[in-house]
This record gives structure tokens, sequence and C-alpha cells, in this order.
């Protein structure tokens, strides 16, 4: 584990106090608490020692870690997570072969019970010969990687629940990280991929509180999966108005209209999406013009239908919130319907 506090990491590439506390509000934001959160938050940060981290990437396709070390670019953000020592992590480590694998014992070793095991893939069960690290299958792996580690980070959502290598047929057996390890707290940050400040941000709140996040029902921080991307969406308005586009090119997607009809599964997936965003907060897939598939939800990839319109019995524990935006759906067209004939008789009295 690395001696320096990050605080002192911070001072020493140029992070201004002034940028320090900045991040600290931001932070503070992203996670649900108030203003008066911040000196604290500032306080812990400060003298927080660098955690050692073990990664362990398995079934997987490099787009977590892609996502991570596309932070923002140089910012602070992209600074908390260079901050941890990363002792172990095979697309980022300058080491390979016996002298990687001894860093990674090496690290749990020395930081026996208080290391951070961060995970992205999910795991072949069904034939160990589907995935090794130098003659040590995954599975194997992070059993022994878990037993010494104080939480789990489950990172994208091959870890979090499968993904799609879990897909049907599943040749392989994948199973999620929470499948195999019971006996350790595990965070899930899904997504496909996760988004980069969700992963900064979730780091940071355990570096300051010294405890994993208040997590949902899935083992996902609620300060970022909490509300489905619907209720934050910008184009919500225009689902309320029943203005919907009908096809990735007529007027109203022109307009920015509700891509509901398009197959969006925002009413029904819970992500930071519409607020944090992508690339240092310009867009995200529906601000894009792209509805919403729903990755960072369980079995995405077999739900499929990403074209096609939400209904009563779709995506499991979804139907509710479906029944609602199918009924959203109805109400928005007949409020418009009655808007429009409103303002017929409005023009017609003038004329």
């Amino acid at each position: 584990m690395a001696t320096s506090t990050l605080g002192e990491y911070l001072r020493a590439r140029g992070v201004s106090r002034r940028q320090f506390l900045r991040f600290c509000a931001t932070s503070a934001s992203l996670m649900a608490l108030p203003p008066s959160m911040v000196p604290r938050i500032a306080a812990a940060l400060e003298v927080a020692r660098r955690p050692s981290v073990i990664w362990l990437p398995f079934q997987e396709c490099t787009g977590c870690t892609e996502s991570i070390t596309r932070a923002h670019g140089a910012t602070i953000e992209s600074l908390i997570f260079e901050a941890i020592s990363l002792d172990y992590q095979h697309t980022l480590q300058a080491a390979a072969g016996e002298a990687a694998e001894h860093a990674r014992e090496k690290a749990m070793k020395d930081n026996w019970g208080k290391y951070l095991l961060i995970v992205d893939g999910s795991i072949p069960t069904a034939n160990p010969g589907y995935g090794t690290i130098a003659g040590v299958s995954n599975l194997e792996m992070l059993k022994e990687a878990a037993s010494g580690c104080a939480a789990v980070v489950a990172v994208g959502s091959c870890a979090a629940f499968g993904g799609i290598p879990q897909a049907n047929p599943n040749p392989t057996g994948a199973v999620s990280v929470s499948d195999v390890v019971k006996d350790k707290p595990i965070i899930n940050i899904s997504g496909c991929p996760p988004i980069p400040v969700v992963i900064t941000g979730t780091l940071v709140q355990y570096l300051t509180f010294g405890k994993i996040p208040e997590l949902d029902a899935l083992g996902r921080p609620k300060a970022f999966y909490g509300q489905n991307i619907h209720d934050r969406c910008y184009r919500r308005p225009f689902y309320e108005r029943g203005q919907f586009a009908e096809s990735f090119d007529d007027e109203g997607a022109k307009k920015g209209w509700c891509l509901f009809k398009l197959g969006c599964k925002g009413p029904v997936t819970y992500n930071a999406c519409a607020t944090t965003k992508w690339n240092n907060g310009t867009s995200f897939p529906i601000e894009a013009g792209h509805g919403c598939i729903g990755c960072s939800e369980p079995k995405f990839w077999d739900k499929g239908g990403f074209y096609q319109p939400l209904s009563a019995g779709d995506w499991g524990s979804g139907r509710t919130i479906a029944a609602a935006a199918g009924a959203g759906v109805v109400l928005g067209a007949a409020a418009a319907a009655l808007g429009r004939k409103r303002q017929k008789d409005v023009e017609a009295k003038q004329s």
C-alpha cells in the first residue's frame, strides 16, 4: 500500500485547493449529500491513505477499463482513480508473466483484509479452461483474491449480473461475482460499460466514509442508481405531452421528441446517464438520438426488444413501471389531442 496520502498525491500533481474543494462539492452532489458535508469529504480525502487495489479482468471486452481510463481527461476525477495504489490490472500494468502474478500475491499478502478487489467480466464455471490466468482458473482466482479483501467492486454488467457472456445459450456457464462470493460486501457498478464518474464517485465515497455506500436491491450505489433514467430525462416533457418520434429520421426525432415508441428502456433502467452523462458531461445515448437499451439492468441482452416499445409484460420486475409507461403513452396522446382541439377552437373563434 502506498504511504502518501491522497492530499499529498494531488498537491504533487498541481491540484489547487480551490480545484480540490470544487471536486469535493461535486462529489457531495453526486452522492446526494448536503453542502454541509463538503468540509467533511475534503478533510477525509486529505488524509486518506491510498488503498491497495487488485483488479481482476475475467470474461470481458476491456470496455470497462477503457471507460475509466477516459474519465474526463486529466481532471480530479481521473486523478482520484490514479490515486489508488493499483497493484494489479492486466491491461494497465507494465509487468507480465511471473512478475505480474508476484505483484498480485505480494499485494494480497501485504494488505490482507484491507485491499479493495475490483472485478470486471463474468466468471466461467462450465469448464475451468474457458478462462485461466497463469494456469489458475478465473473461478479459483476470484475465490482466492476475495478471501483477503475488504470489499469487492463488480465493475460493469458482466461482473455485476453476468452480462452478455451469460446470455443464452451461455456455453461457458458464465455467472456474476455475487454468484460466487457470498461472505464479502459487494458493490455492483453496472452498465455496459459503466459511467467513469460513477466508478470514481463510488471510490470517493468509500475513501471518505470508510465503508460501502448505501445500496439498492441489486447491490448498486443508490446515489447513482436510485432513480430511473426516464424520471431524469430531458425528453420527459415530450412524453407527458404525448409527443413521440415514430422513426429515427422523422420530424419528431428531429425536434427531440420522446423515444419511447422506438424502444427506449429509460422507464425501467436505473442509472445516472441523464445527469452525469458521458465525455465530460457532453451527452448520453438518448441525447444523441438513440433510446436507452437498459444495459445497467440484469439480463438486458436476453430481454432484447431494443427497438420495440415496452409493454406491461416486459422486463420482469419492471412490469409495473412498464404498464405505467404504456398508460402514459395513452394519456399523453389523449392530452395532446385535446390540446390540438382547443387550439383549433381558439383559431376558429378568432377567424
